[in-house]
């Protein structure tokens, strides 16, 4: 009897904090984002979504996801790959590569706005080159494509690493037989791996992608450093709702709104990348 209930007091733990971290704070919200003084409504939303920087800002979100998630994917698997193949100095190159983990959002904002500032770094080394004959203002309102370039970069720089770490352990995870084997069989090396490092990662790539495309649609702090009102994002919306506006139940919705598109490309990530039943490489 004690052997059978050991796993649940060994999840209790896990359990309560879930509970008192995650769902009683949940279920506040959703209380927040559906309930008015009438009872239950769906005034927030019909405030939030009706509101002229919405749109503006739904399209900034998938935006940046989409020209950010893919380059970061690519790179990753570029860098896990070269990793797992060194012999000397393995160690000393990962944790190089993973120093951004270590630097927060806003802390990479300001990074790479010291970058392109007026001031900044990359205006500084124009002007010394002789492509401007004094500093331009690089981040304003005329120039939208380099503030979504500055924040698509700085995002790059910081959040790979995230990545990399996930697919290094999982590329450790693959027994080193099926490319002895693919070896003496004559193998290429793109085809050990798309035919068997690719669909042996398929575990570690679902999870790398569903925290990345999470964390993709809650960007905040490295948009506001480098763009501020400039690059209008959801996340930004919801903070403005919140403390410039004073409307919680608005913020609220806003925010079960990014809930709802996190698990929907969740979804389609686990769906798309699932392994088949019986599956051989």
């Amino acid at each position: 009897m004690e052997a059978r209930l050991l796993p649940y007091f060994l999840i209790l733990p896990v359990t309560l904090f879930l509970c008192l971290f995650f769902l009683y704070p949940f279920a506040l919200v959703a209380q927040q984002a559906f309930g008015t003084g009438n009872g239950f409504s769906l005034d927030n939303f019909r405030e939030v979504v009706s509101y002229w920087k919405f749109p503006i800002s739904m399209k900034n979100t998938f935006l940046l996801a989409a020209a950010v998630v893919p380059i970061q994917l690519a790179l990753s698997l570029l860098m896990a790959t070269m990793v797992t193949k060194m012999e000397k100095g393995r160690d000393l190159v990962l944790y190089i590569w993973t120093i951004p983990l270590g630097i927060s959002d806003l802390a990479a904002g300001i990074i790479w706005l010291a970058i392109f500032e007026q001031s900044g770094f990359l205006n500084s080394m124009m002007v010394g080159l002789g492509v401007t004959d004094q500093p331009v203002s690089l981040l304003s309102y005329q120039t939208p494509w380099v503030v979504f370039l500055a924040i698509m970069l700085a995002e790059i720089w910081r959040a790979t690493a995230i990545m990399l770490v996930i697919l290094v352990a999982g590329i450790g995870l693959i027994p080193k037989e099926y490319y002895e084997a693919a070896d003496v069989f004559g193998a290429s090396r793109w085809k050990q791996f798309t035919r068997i490092t690719l669909p042996l990662l398929r575990p570690s790539l679902q999870t790398a992608l569903v925290l990345r495309v999470i964390l993709a649609f809650e960007v905040f702090a490295v948009v506001a450093a480098l763009g501020g009102t400039i690059f209008p994002v959801l996340m930004g919306e919801i903070y403005a709702y919140q403390f410039d506006l004073q409307n919680s139940g608005a913020a609220a919705a806003l925010a079960i709104i990014v809930l709802i598109i996190s698990i929907v490309f969740t979804l389609i990530i686990m769906r798309a990348l699932r392994v088949p039943k019986g599956a051989t490489i």
